[in-house]
């Protein structure tokens, strides 16, 4: 094994974190989720979309935040700022949009007929002089904060801090990446029986790739210089983390794989043409390196490589319950050839996930059992380790 990646021990940077085994209560605890509610998504900005999904004046997006108790709508105006509300008509409580998308110049309410423009402005009201004193402007919709960052639109209910200063450093590093120059192959939703952060955490550690994922891509991120995927480098960033992932340059590609790449690149085998990597990926500059593993408070994960990037969202529904959203953008295709390779990596990512998900609700059938209290973690687990802490402090402190 290359001595340079044996030879890391990530946790031991961070002592702050400790080395304790991490406590099961957080899993499986309906008063910890409860808390997880109030004190992390209420206050958190959230990642609703893209700004590729609504990109035109009048386009719009609802998001059913289970979590909070709330649709929420985002609505791109006409002076091209995305503002967010409580899809919620004013009058008596209707949900106004009922569409998951759409394109509109406002929104009339199908009980009674309210109108609103897309500032959230009520404009036209039947009936009106049958109401007492009834001052429309003290009816537009309830606003939520909205603000967009490089490609991604985000909200919050009742933010504690700007957008920019939530992101942080992870922000600065990435703010150039072309997030928004890409465009979506594949999008897979389901809703699974396992808590929030133990579904999420799976996608934060390559500790379980050998063994899970030996069918599928056996040799693409392990090889004879590190034949147990450890990894090239970790950073954590207040509450974000992140870590570069190895991809071995001596791996056999399956024919289908090698035609895929013949015609364009794949996301085992990015832009590897380009003489220079995008900005924010790789910052060791590592040699090998495959893509890098991003955590971003509180439930939204992005692996992000050289052509390509997934989108992972983590919605929880119950203590045991998470709403899972993935999707895969790569580099607009320019021909025929390279659609064919965009849709190898969509269905491989279909099976890689296939996989992933036939661990997680076992997982936590175990955690529930009440034959463990605590769980171990190795130094490859950091980000693991990372992200519970980050959760308990918020949950503790707000």
């Amino acid at each position: 094994m290359d001595s340079a990646i044996q030879g890391k021990k990530w946790t031991l940077q961070y002592p702050e974190l400790g080395t304790s085994p991490v406590p099961v209560e957080a899993t499986i605890s309906p008063g910890y989720f409860e808390r997880e509610r109030r004190n992390v998504f209420k206050c958190s900005w959230l990642n609703i979309a893209t700004s590729s999904e609504i990109p035109e004046p009048g386009d719009y997006i609802v998001r059913e935040l289970e979590i909070l108790g709330t649709s929420v709508l985002l609505v791109r105006g006409k002076d091209g700022r995305v503002r967010g509300f409580h899809n919620v008509c004013k009058h008596r409580g209707n949900i106004l949009a009922k569409a998951c998308s759409g394109k509109a110049n406002s929104f009339v309410c199908g009980f009674h007929g309210w109108a609103f423009d897309t500032t959230g402005t009520l404009v036209h009201v039947p009936d009106e002089d049958q109401f007492h004193d009834l001052n429309k402007s003290d009816f537009g919709l309830t606003p939520i904060e909205a603000a967009e960052w490089n490609g991604f639109v985000f909200a919050s209910l009742k933010p504690r801090e700007t957008l920019g200063e939530a992101l942080g450093e992870w922000g600065e590093q990435f703010a150039h990446y072309p997030f928004g120059e890409m465009r979506p192959v594949g999008h897979y939703t389901t809703s699974v029986r396992v808590n929030w952060k133990v579904f999420m955490v799976a996608f934060l550690e390559c500790y379980h790739v050998p063994r899970l994922h030996r069918r599928i891509v056996p040799d693409a991120a392990t090889g004879e210089q590190n034949p147990l995927c450890h990894l090239l480098s970790v950073r954590l960033q207040g509450r974000h983390r992140s870590c570069s992932v190895y991809g071995n340059p001596n791996h056999v590609p399956s024919p289908a794989e090698g035609l895929a790449f013949k015609y364009g690149p794949t996301v085992i085998q990015g832009e590897k043409a380009k003489s220079a990597k995008p900005n924010g990926v790789n910052p060791e500059n590592n040699a090998n390196w495959a893509f890098d593993m991003n955590g971003i408070f509180p439930n939204l994960i992005l692996h992000v490589g050289n052509g390509f990037f997934y989108k992972l969202v983590f919605w929880p529904q119950a203590v045991d319950r998470t709403r899972w959203d993935v999707e895969l953008y790569m580099s607009p295709a320019s021909n025929a050839g390279e659609r064919i390779s965009q849709e190898f990596s969509k269905i491989l990512t279909r099976d890689l996930y296939r996989e992933d998900l036939s661990t997680v609700e076992s997982i936590q059938t175990g955690l529930a059992s009440g034959g463990l209290s605590h769980f171990p973690l190795s130094d490859q687990e950091l980000l693991v380790r990372h992200t519970f802490r980050v959760i308990d402090d918020a949950v503790r402190f707000g």
